[in-house]
Formats: C-alpha cells, sequence, structure tokens
C-alpha cells in the first residue's frame, strides 16, 4: 500500500501499520482460516480433556421460555465430531449467510454494470455530488442499507470503491466507508428495521423472568437510534477523508477516467430516462406486494393465527412483513438492478440481443472466484468453532466478571457494551450473543434500576462496533476479497490491511457512542416513545 514517505507517522499510524503488518504476515486468508480450522478442533480436544464447562440461562428460540443450560467444550477429534465435519461440509458452504446474496445478487449487478447503467448512474453522481459530500453519501447509505437484510455487503460495498474511483479518490477508502456504514453502524437507523422486532422479542423472555407481563416494542430503541444514524455518518465520513484515505496513500492502480465538463450522451441519458422509469414501476409494483391488507408478503389470517398460537402474541407490521424482509429481499435486490439495467442496455443500444445479456451475467460470476473460495473454507471455519462452545464458553466467563465487579447504575450498562463490543469478536450474528447474555444482565440491571431497553441499547451498541474488524462476521472474509481487487501491491493484500484500515471506525465509534450513551442517560432523554432509561 503506498504511503506517504515525507509524512511524519502519528504513534496512531505507527500502531495501525503495525496491525496491517503484523496481519499481513500472516498466510493468504484462505490459509489462514484454514489454519483457524484445525486449530480449532485441536483446542476443542484438549479443553474437552480438561472438562472445561458454563452454567447460564437462555432464552429458546422454540418457546421463547428461559431454560438453564450446562454447556461443555465439544470434543471435535471423536468419532461423531469428525464425521460431522466431514457430513456437514456442503452445507456449511451452501449455507453460508453470504453466498446465495452475492450469488444471486451479482447476477443483476453484473447487467446493470455490462449495460454501462452503473457507470452512467455513478457519472451522474459524480457531475452532481460535490467531492467533499461523497463520504458521509456512502457512509449514510451503508446505514440506511441495513434495513434490507444484507443488501449493503453485497451491492454497496464494492460500489463504495468504484464511486471513489469514479471521484479520482482511493477506492478502499470507498470499501472503508461502505464497510463502516453497513457494518459498524449496523444498528443505527432512520427506520425500524428486522433487527428490532427480533431483539425485542429476546428482550421480552428475559425481562419477563423478573418483569411478569413486561413487553418489548420493535420501538424501543427508535429515539437513540435514529439520532445515531447521523452521528454515525458524520463521524464515518471524517474518519475516512482525516484518518483512513491519508493513510492509504495515493492510489496508483487502473482509475476511472470521467471528464466533469462533459455533458452525458443522448444514449445515457435516454437509458437513465428508461431506466428510472422501470425503477419507480417496479417499485410501485412490490409496494402492492406489500402494503395492501391481503398483500402476498404479508402472513395470512390462517399464518397470523399460528403465530399467535405459537408465539402468544400478536405479530408486529414487521413480522407481518416476515416473508419480504427475511426470504425476498435478496431475490427484489437482484431485480432492482437486473430490470432498470436491461431497460438501459435497451434503450442506449448497448445490447443488441439476448446474448449481450447472458455475457454481462456470465462476467459477474466469472469475478466471483476468489470470493467463493474464501468463503468456502470460512465457512468450515466458523462451523467447527461454533460446534466447539468455545466462543460460548467465553462469553459467559466474561458475563460473570462483569457480574462479579458490582458496577452499579449507568457505568454497569457501559461495561455491558464493552463485553458486548469484544465477545462479537468470537461470537456472530445479533441474536445468538442475546439470546445467552439477555437472561444474565436484563433481570441484574432491572434490580439496579435499569429498564430492559435500556439494557438492549446498550448490547446493540457494543454488538455494532466491532463486527468491522472481527473475522468471525459472515461477510468479513469477503470484504478482503472485494479489497484485493484494488490492492496494487502484489499479495499484499490480507485480513491485517482490512483490520488496520477498520479499526479506527471501530474505536471510534465504540469511544463516541458509549459518550453519546453516557450524556443521553444523564440528560434524561427518552430511548424510544414512551420508553425510558430507569425503572
Amino acid at each position: 500500500m503506498s504511503k506517504n514517505s515525507t509524512h511524519k507517522l502519528s504513534l496512531f499510524e505507527k500502531f495501525l501499520n503495525f496491525v496491517e503488518v503484523t496481519g499481513n504476515k500472516l498466510p493468504h486468508p484462505v490459509a489462514m482460516f484454514f489454519g483457524f480450522f484445525i486449530i480449532t478442533i485441536i483446542f476443542s480436544a484438549v479443553l474437552s480433556y480438561l472438562n472445561v464447562s458454563v452454567n447460564y440461562k437462555e432464552i429458546s428460540r422454540a418457546t421463547g421460555t428461559v431454560i438453564e443450560k450446562t454447556t461443555y467444550v465439544q470434543n471435535l477429534l471423536t468419532r461423531t465430531g469428525i464425521r460431522g465435519i466431514f457430513d456437514s461440509t456442503v452445507k456449511n458452504f451452501t449455507g453460508h449467510a453470504a453466498l446465495g446474496s452475492i450469488v444471486v445478487a451479482m447476477l443483476g449487478v453484473g447487467l446493470a454494470e455490462g449495460t454501462g447503467l452503473l457507470n452512467s448512474v455513478i457519472k451522474k453522481i459524480v457531475l452532481s455530488t460535490p467531492k467533499y459530500f461523497v463520504s458521509a453519501v456512502v457512509v449514510f447509505a451503508g446505514v440506511m442499507s441495513n434495513i434490507a437484510s444484507d443488501a449493503g455487503y453485497v451491492v454497496l460495498i464494492p460500489l463504495g470503491a468504484i464511486i471513489f474511483l469514479s471521484f479520482g479518490r482511493h477506492p478502499l477508502a470507498g470499501i472503508a466507508a461502505a464497510f463502516a456504514g453497513v457494518s459498524g453502524g449496523f444498528s443505527a437507523n432512520l427506520l425500524i428495521g428486522t433487527t428490532d422486532p427480533l431483539l425485542g422479542g429476546i428482550t421480552t423472555a428475559a425481562a419477563q423472568i423478573v418483569l411478569p407481563g413486561y413487553s418489548v416494542t420493535p420501538t424501543a430503541n427508535f429515539f437513540f437510534m435514529f439520532v445515531s444514524t447521523f452521528f454515525i455518518t458524520i463521524i464515518g465520513a471524517w474518519i475516512t477523508d482525516k484518518i483512513v484515505e491519508p493513510r492509504l496513500g495515493d492510489y496508483t492502480g487502473p482509475k476511472i477516467e470521467i471528464d466533469l465538463n462533459s455533458q452525458m450522451s443522448p444514449n445515457e441519458k435516454k437509458g437513465l430516462r428508461f431506466a428510472g422509469i422501470t425503477t419507480l414501476l417496479f417499485i410501485g409494483i412490490i409496494l402492492v406486494m406489500v402494503i395492501p391488507e391481503n398483500a402476498i408478503f404479508k402472513l395470512t389470517q390462517d399464518e397470523i393465527a399460528s403465530f399467535i398460537s405459537s408465539n402468544n402474541r400478536e405479530p408486529g407490521t414487521m413480522e407481518l412483513l416476515k416473508p419480504f424482509f427475511s426470504d425476498s429481499i435478496v431475490y427484489i435486490l437482484m431485480l432492482t438492478f437486473f430490470i432498470p439495467g436491461l431497460a438501459y442496455g435497451i434503450a442506449a443500444k448497448t445490447i443488441e440481443s439476448h446474448k449481450d445479456v447472458i455475457k454481462a451475467m456470465t462476467t459477474a460470476m466469472s469475478s466471483c472466484g476468489q470470493v467463493l473460495v474464501i468463503i468456502f473454507v470460512s465457512a468450515q471455519f466458523v462451523y467447527v468453532f461454533t460446534k466447539s462452545n468455545i466462543g460460548i464458553i467465553i462469553a459467559v466467563k466474561l458475563a460473570g466478571v462483569l457480574k462479579e465487579l458490582g458496577i452499579s447504575g449507568v457505568w454497569a450498562a457501559v461495561g455491558l457494551i464493552f463485553l458486548t463490543a469484544f465477545v462479537n469478536l468470537f461470537i456472530g450474528g445479533a441474536s445468538s450473543k442475546w439470546l445467552m447474555l439477555s437472561p444474565v444482565f436484563i433481570p441484574m440491571f432491572v434490580e439496579l434500576g435499569l429498564t430492559p431497553e435500556y439494557t438492549q441499547l446498550a448490547y446493540r451498541i457494543g454488538d455494532s462496533t466491532t463486527n468491522i474488524i472481527s473475522p468471525l462476521m459472515s461477510y468479513f472474509p469477503i470484504i478482503v476479497g472485494f479489497a484485493a481487487k484494488y490492492e496494487t501491491k502484489e499479495g499484499s493484500m490480507g485480513i491485517g490491511t482490512i483490520i488496520a484500515m477498520m479499526l479506527p471506525y471501530s474505536i471510534v465509534f465504540l469511544i463516541g457512542w458509549t459518550i453519546m450513551f453516557i450524556a443521553w442517560s444523564y440528560l434524561g432523554i427518552p430511548i424510544g416513545p414512551g420508553v425510558n432509561m430507569f425503572m
């Protein structure tokens, strides 16, 4: 990576360089994840032999009730463990959270790129957006994208690189800005997302341990998260412009040349006009399938009755739209690029026959080769790490340490933020950690006078801030694959580069968001509609 040799490095920059150099001395990400895979299996045998275990409470996914559990480290070097590894290899790969999203979405994105739609849209952005706003626009788009499931990871992060490159800026800074918004700002949004009812349901079950009949709504943290959207956008853009991009130095790879003084060609204008019309028509069709009472993507009366009987409560708006958000969004995302891309190609005359459509989609798939290899190996590592229960042992042990410290009030919640941020490095998934931590901390914090909603908010802050530096996060290896495309020095791209690039965001988000949390607490501002911080 290019660095400015005349620039005197600060202590923090030296630290980031150390992280990058040390991390990149590790083997290629594929080899490294394979090494983690082997080491985890060996550790599982050793810790199992030592009979390492933890006792804790967890909320049952099936019934929503709290159950007592004892979890031991599982030895994977047994007959059952080895057979499990072999039996699940294909399923681990095909079931990886990122695989289906990337492959399906790239079919649509590939057509939009191949026909020239993305290039024209980016040119339009470059011609109409002030250069000093682009970082904020990319970070903000990343934060908002998390309402559409994994769309931000699949589309916005690689698009961030192209947008920055179009502005003559370093594409890795674009990846960093988008990644910071999508993942580092995961909990923030101006709208209620799919995570809100999910966490609210888990928090409700944990709260009812000590507060029978208590209910946590999906809007429990809305006010705080609404304001956090602007906080993450402003801070993320500042870090990109002042820390990350200066450290990256000048980009010496292939560039996108756009003449800012030129006008768009008649064919480009016609293509964009047709693409815009088809996009609006497609959005209209989707709204018809979502909004009306008997919309296709809403639960039927029979499905609602089944939901009530199994959950003992009425479904909220987001739960009524669960098929749309959890099952259909990736395909809808693909069509959102495919249909306008096709319309653009026909209108701009970049598509002459169906063969051009197939060629564009095939080209997009061929660019995913390295990403698919990384997904395969990392999926096997995540499987053995999860199966061994080592992550659960770490989380519960650390929770016990925090509980024994006897910290009270706001500072107990701050302790939960930092505990969650650390545990997040070992256990991916917002709900899986909260299923374990909520039965411990919500009753404990209720006794300290803190509401369940407030405890949930502290958890969400910690859970978001370290996503971007955790190799166990489902999409982290994929980001390495995206970034490798723009690394000009052969073989220099590795996990160390990504962690060093994202570490400033993680540190500043964690500290800044915590300060905002403390200030909000002392000011006594409601964190959601009708929701206070103290019992």
